[in-house]
């Protein structure tokens, strides 16, 4: 399915506004609402939602009398797959509706709001207050639904990562580790299509290891940092642990910190080791 042109208008509008290169948020928006934006609630558009049992069963405040009134109705569940997933747009908004009728913001916590599919309960997290006024924000439009996306966006400290084309580095935090392959393939698809003649690689560098990247030489980095008294996991995988230590040594080093692992950053470390 396809974005309408007011839609693409008021993605590129925001992309300009921020900095992006449009094609780069129109792929990322795409791949994660399935090109659609609203759907019709009553004769209304709205933002596309999907209903999280296990996060209505794990919102702090819920009272275990709700909880268990919850589960009895099949609105939540301790376990993420305990129960399938309601299939269509209107059922979701009904499981929204009933389950709001017995812990209100557990219920928009438990859903994930708009084109960038972000969970109600990271509302407090993004300084949008309570999951109810995350949820109201993107009811406000595309406009509202890109806010949400790149309030989360900025908060989880992806930009660069975007506005560099990293695909991979974007999606390990965007989508979670167990899913980079498939989400950054994706996007880099949808980004050539929209970029069109005018696309261009991703600009991260031959050398410069950063969230996402893996293999031989992110192990390599590791264990250089962990050999300088940073703990770390040695297992060829740059998460935000290994970009939490990059930091550190940066910060320490008079290096700028952004948690890229580039070459002055890479020289630095072998200069202390005494290695070359």
């Amino acid at each position: 399915m396809a974005f309408s042109q007011a839609v693409l208008d008021e993605i590129e509008r925001v992309a300009l506004a921020e900095n992006i290169e449009p094609a780069a948020l129109k792929a990322v928006v795409e791949v994660e609402s399935g090109g659609r934006a609203f759907t019709k609630i009553n004769g209304q558009d709205m933002p596309l939602i999907l209903y999280e049992y296990h996060v209505f069963y794990r919102y702090p405040g819920l009272t275990d009398p709700q909880r268990r009134e919850a589960v009895r109705r099949k609105l939540a569940a301790p376990r993420w797959g305990d129960l399938p997933y309601a299939k269509s747009q209107a059922a979701r908004y009904n499981q929204l509706e009933r389950a709001a009728t017995i812990n209100e913001q557990a219920a928009y916590a438990a859903c994930s709001w708009g084109v960038g599919q972000v969970l109600g309960e990271n509302a407090e997290w993004l300084d949008f207050g309570t999951p109810k006024a995350l949820a109201e924000k993107t009811m406000e439009g595309v406009a509202g639904q890109l806010a949400v996306m790149l309030a989360f966006i900025k908060k989880a400290g992806i930009m660069d990562e975007l506005k560099a084309r990293d695909w991979r580095g974007f999606a390990r935090r965007y989508n979670g580790p167990g899913q980079v392959d498939f989400y950054a393939s994706r996007m880099a698809a949808a980004y050539r299509r929209h970029a069109g003649d005018n696309w261009q690689p991703s600009d991260t560098g031959p050398v410069s290891l950063r969230v996402g990247s893996h293999g031989p030489d992110v192990a390599d980095l590791q264990r250089k940092l962990r050999s300088l008294g940073y703990h770390l996991h040695v297992d060829g995988d740059f998460g935000p642990a290994t970009q939490r230590m990059v930091r550190q040594f940066q910060s320490e080093n008079g290096l700028v910190a952004d948690g890229i692992a580039g070459p002055m950053t890479i020289a630095r470390i072998e200069a202390l080791l005494g290695v070359g």
